[in-house]
């Protein structure tokens, strides 16, 4: 594929948001027109990964497979669409922002249309095992759309941008559960579905190609990603995005499925239930942005850990007592709890790495530079193994229903999972050191990075 020149159109030369005249007088009108065309395009993107999570609903004893198999198949386009982020991030600095879109949005139409050819009885496992992991580029449209982003907005503005941009994103799970929902209930069948998705595909396409920009300024930094890469921070960033991404993708799959097999739902009884937790997740996202923005983002996930790990010691509850609506009411509690964490730790990784150039004596924009370098950096690494969290979630279930017949033991092993993410944003980013740094009004930001807001 050849790279586009940049002596063409839709090209910025210079961008520089932290400069705040430069922010009010274009910069911010610019950056708000790609991030809402960034959304639309990264909201498909996310329907198509989750395709598979409302197709197996519909594949009822006549396709002759098994729910330790359904449970494979979305297993499987979790792990692409894992996988996909890393070269996804690096796209953006290769082709420009506004061309990846353009790119990622048409790469759509390739799982779309071969899940359109063989969603039919009478196809062999291996075949649906194979244009399932097609779906999985759906999972990379995040990461290109969130390095993207990233670069347009101020620091001030980030967690709120990428709360945004990543919510809008998420909420594209929800709607093709309704989506769904509204065709099972017409007796519509899963190619309907499909067929629906295909022109807006094209269309996000299309609005990307008109209306957003490329930046100039964002180039691949080979030493940047070496350097986020060798960083213990990102791989604790990683771990914490485990718990709160990786939760959010795999309960959207699973979700359904366990209701349909723990507690007996019909595919249409399933679909009324399954769209409710990733629709409140996704529009909280933003919340969980804002919320870091203004009293640090290290307490927002803190405190939220805490909440996960009570509402999956519900959902043990429920699970044993056979509770359908006390599961369901708390399932949505944990969606939503994952949608403020998954805002929350974003807005982290650029207050951390900030926190380390003040560390090295960086002052001004010099230590803005070093923030922005290392976290772009690290964002599509973060969010790929973020998304990883998803694989391991549906693999849980499947072995759980393998030898249990119910989600009991992987919710118990989920429940470990938040107990050790919260000691962990604990112990590296808010346990105070002992001593009489403690008082100290302006402390050495080389002790700890919670002195510095993240």
């Amino acid at each position: 594929m050849t790279v586009p020149s940049r002596t063409a159109g839709h090209w910025i030369e210079r961008w520089d948001p932290e400069d705040e005249v430069f922010w009010e007088e274009k910069g911010e009108r610019i950056a708000r027109r790609n991030l809402f065309f960034s959304v639309l395009s990264e909201h498909v993107g996310f329907s198509v990964w989750t395709l598979w999570s409302v197709l197996v609903l519909f594949m009822g004893p006549e396709y002759g497979l098994t729910p330790a198999d359904k449970f494979l198949l979305t297993s499987v386009v979790t792990l692409v669409g894992a996988v996909v982020r890393v070269p996804y991030t690096f796209a953006v600095a290769v082709f420009g922002g506004r061309n990846w879109t353009v790119i990622s949005a048409s790469l759509l139409l390739v799982p779309t249309i071969a899940a359109f050819v063989v969603m039919k009885p009478g196809t062999g496992f291996t075949t649906f095992l194979l244009v399932a992991l097609l779906a999985g580029v759906g999972g990379g449209n995040f990461a290109s759309s969130m390095t993207n982003i990233n670069a347009f907005f101020p620091l001030r503005k980030k967690g709120w941008a990428l709360g945004l941009n990543a919510g809008g994103g998420n909420i594209g799970v929800p709607v093709i559960q309704l989506v769904a929902l509204a065709l099972i209930g017409a007796g519509g069948g899963p190619r309907l579905l499909l067929g629906i998705y295909i022109p807006l595909i094209l269309l996000a396409a299309v609005l990307a190609a008109l209306r957003m920009d490329n930046l100039a300024s964002v180039k691949n930094d080979t030493g940047a990603a070496k350097d986020a890469a060798r960083d213990v921070h990102t791989w604790i960033m990683s771990f914490l995005y485990v718990g709160t991404f990786g939760s959010f993708i795999g309960y959207s799959f699973a979700f359904g499925m366990v209701l349909q097999n723990e507690f007996g739902r019909t595919p249409l009884q399933a679909a009324y239930l399954t769209f409710i937790g990733p629709l409140l997740g996704s529009l909280v996202r933003p919340l969980g942005g804002r919320l870091a923005d203004r009293y640090g983002g290290a307490r927002i996930t803190l405190w939220n850990y805490v909440g996960m790990a009570a509402a999956t010691a519900g959902l043990l509850a429920a699970g044993l007592a056979g509770s359908l609506p006390l599961f369901v009411t708390v399932f949505v509690v944990l969606f939503v709890l994952s949608g403020l964490g998954n805002g929350s730790t974003f807005k982290m990784i650029p207050g951390i790495f900030r926190a380390k150039a003040l560390a090295e004596g960086l002052v001004g924009e010099e230590a803005a530079a070093y923030g922005r370098r290392l976290s772009g950096a690290s964002m599509g690494l973060i969010g790929a193994v973020g998304a990883l969290g998803g694989v391991g979630i549906n693999l849980a279930f499947r072995q759980s229903f393998l030898s249990y017949d119910s989600g009991t033991g992987a919710f118990a092993a989920f429940l470990a999972f938040y107990a050790l993410c919260f000691g962990l944003t604990w112990a590296v980013y808010l346990r105070r050191p002992a001593g009489p740094a403690r008082d100290t009004a302006a402390p050495d930001p080389k002790a700890q990075l919670s002195y510095v807001e993240v």
